[in-house]
């Protein structure tokens, strides 16, 4: 009889267990329901909003889509690496950006608060968007009818895209804050040397309409002031640091005595946040060279940390004097981004000449890609290559600059009209919205 109710109580406690069981089993059937229930009221309450998701992927080295288009106001950004090593997504000069993100991960971004307009979005990773992870978010207004963002996905009609280029190419050169190689007068010393102050510091600089970045500057412009000096001049270079990190000047393709190299633990010990390193030598050339930060300079040199330093006067074929002697300096990384002296197109400056004049442009490459600058009409007698006189000039429409290079052409304004002047790398200059980055023109009157 013992043994009879041990079993009956064994039988009952399995039947407990499986009410239990059960019963906690349609206690989760109902949780996930309640959950998806309410997956889909979030769902469909952000549908009502009229929130737009545009899917965003980053790999090895590109955005896709290479434009991405949101209506104003309403805007999320689902970003998803598919690459191979920790990406983001950045939209330059407006405190917008995705923390990186693991291959495989995703984040999302809101954009809801951009105005209308055109923005770059880089990974700013250091060196990828150079490789080529850079892209264009438009942000149409919201109410409009041929002229708006179309659905994720969808490219825009054939009105909007038109209607966006005309708007771009009618805002050239659009007027933007600070004006970049203004040339630096000398303070004369004494003993008659030329002493030049350069004060690096971080400030507000507005590469195109709107868009304002953290620039590395010397005396607060992009790029920095131009110095120009005879042969045989004493020259002082005075480095004050109001950096949050250390820094140094190199003369690049200017001598120097080795002690004024500027490479750090080199040369000589970095110029620390608050501290000031002059540089001294004589002036040896006549030389087209730039100066630049050499340390951190993957950050530094494309965040602005650069500007055009010329000796003397480089001679030119047939004595030829030119109505003007300019720099084009070249960037297409760091906050900076595609630019001519600091400006991206619209907000480039045109360079206006007379019929029969003849300019000289030396072209300077801080970026960290070739650049073919192609100008349209007139064609660019190539006199000089970083520095050194050519001995046999060669014309050419298409005008290579490998970074760190400094080539120096002559350009006889013989035609009237106004000539497209650009990289002809086509991601550094146009896209389906118009011209951007790398573009001027030369006006001939």
């Amino acid at each position: 009889m013992a043994s009879e109710r041990r079993d009956n109580l064994l039988v009952v406690s399995v039947i407990g267990v499986c009410i239990a069981l059960l019963g906690a089993a349609f206690a989760v059937g109902l949780a996930a329901r309640a959950v998806n229930d309410k997956k889909t009221t979030t769902l469909a309450a952000g549908a009502s909003t009229g929130m737009q998701y545009v899917n965003v992927t980053l790999q090895e080295y590109k955005i896709t889509p290479a434009t991405i288009t949101v209506t104003a106001g309403s805007g999320m950004l689902n970003v998803t690496n598919k690459g191979t090593m920790a990406h983001n997504l950045t939209i330059v000069g407006q405190n917008l950006a995705t923390p990186d993100i693991s291959p495989g991960g995703t984040q999302t971004l809101d954009v809801m608060s951009l105005a209308a307009g055109s923005y770059q979005v880089i990974c700013s990773v250091p060196g990828h968007s150079s490789l080529g992870m850079t892209a264009t978010l438009v942000v149409a207004a919201n109410g409009l009818s041929t002229n708006t963002a179309v659905a994720a996905g969808q490219t825009m009609t054939v009105d909007q895209m038109d209607a966006m280029m005309a708007a771009n190419m009618k805002a050239f050169p659009a007027k933007t804050q600070g004006t970049g190689g203004q040339l630096l007068a000398p303070t004369i010393l004494p003993d008659g040397t030329k002493q030049f102050d350069l004060t690096a510091k971080v400030v507000k600089w507005e590469v195109s309409p709107g868009n304002f970045v953290d620039a590395w500057t010397y005396n607060g412009e992009v790029p920095g002031p131009t110095i120009h000096v005879n042969i045989g001049d004493k020259v002082a270079v005075v480095l004050h640091n109001q950096l949050p990190e250390s820094t140094v000047i190199h003369f690049h393709g200017i001598q120097v005595p080795n002690a004024m190299d500027g490479v750090p633990y080199v040369t000589q010990d970095p110029v620390k946040p608050g501290q000031s390193f002059t540089y001294s030598f004589v002036a040896k050339g006549p030389a087209v060279g730039m100066y630049h930060s050499h340390y951190d300079a993957v950050k530094q040199v494309p965040d602005g940390l650069a500007g055009a330093f010329l000796i003397g006067e480089e001679p030119l074929p047939n004595n030829v004097k030119p109505a003007q002697e300019l720099t084009m300096m070249l960037d297409d990384s760091g906050t900076i981004g595609l630019t001519i002296n600091g400006k991206s197109f619209p907000a480039t400056a045109p360079v206006v000449a007379k019929l029969g004049d003849y300019i000289l442009v030396h072209y300077m490459n801080e970026g960290q890609m070739i650049h073919p600058m192609h100008l349209h009409g007139p064609g660019q007698l190539i006199v000089a290559q970083d520095g050194y006189p050519s001995t046999s000039p060669q014309m050419e429409d298409t005008v290579m600059v490998a970074p760190g290079q400094r080539i120096s052409v002559l350009i006889h304004a013989d035609e009237l009209g106004t000539w497209a002047w650009h990289c002809h790398i086509l991601s550094h200059a146009e896209n389906d919205q118009g011209m951007y980055g790398m573009v001027t023109a030369l006006v001939v009157q």
